[in-house]
């Protein structure tokens, strides 16, 4: 199971990436929370911005046919939780990932290389 899981991550960071998300960071904290397996937390610039990254993410993970159960926060768009039981992702707007520090209180979890595909952009091209 923690094959499609580390896949369904990478999936849900690729396309919170390809939506112009930034500040993506996955926490591997298996060893440390009975709640989840995987946090994924990202940022988009402001809160239509993150209600945007909530439906992307919706719509990827109903493709997928991946567990889902809950979004929070998607309304007021500053800080949402998209919960797929093993993978929780936090979206929050600058400020609020700021403030609540959520690396922080996750630090003994093991950070996961997400090998995401970095679009070229037009400069880089030439």
């Amino acid at each position: 199971m923690q094959d499609k899981n580390i896949e369904m991550l990478k999936v849900i960071a690729q396309t919170i990436y390809d939506k112009k998300g930034f500040n993506i960071l996955a926490i591997d904290v298996r060893e440390i929370s009975t709640l989840t397996e995987y946090l994924l937390i990202a940022e988009g610039t402001v809160g239509r911005h993150v209600q945007y990254l909530c439906e992307a993410i919706k719509e990827k993970i109903e493709e997928s046919k991946f567990n889902f159960y809950h979004v929070e926060g998607e309304k007021t768009g500053d800080w949402a939780v998209v919960d797929c039981g093993e993978i929780m992702v936090h979206l929050f707007i600058p400020e609020l990932r700021e403030k609540y520090g959520l690396e922080e209180l996750w630090h003994e979890g093991e950070l996961v290389d997400l090998k995401l595909k970095v679009k070229e952009s037009f400069d880089e091209k030439r």
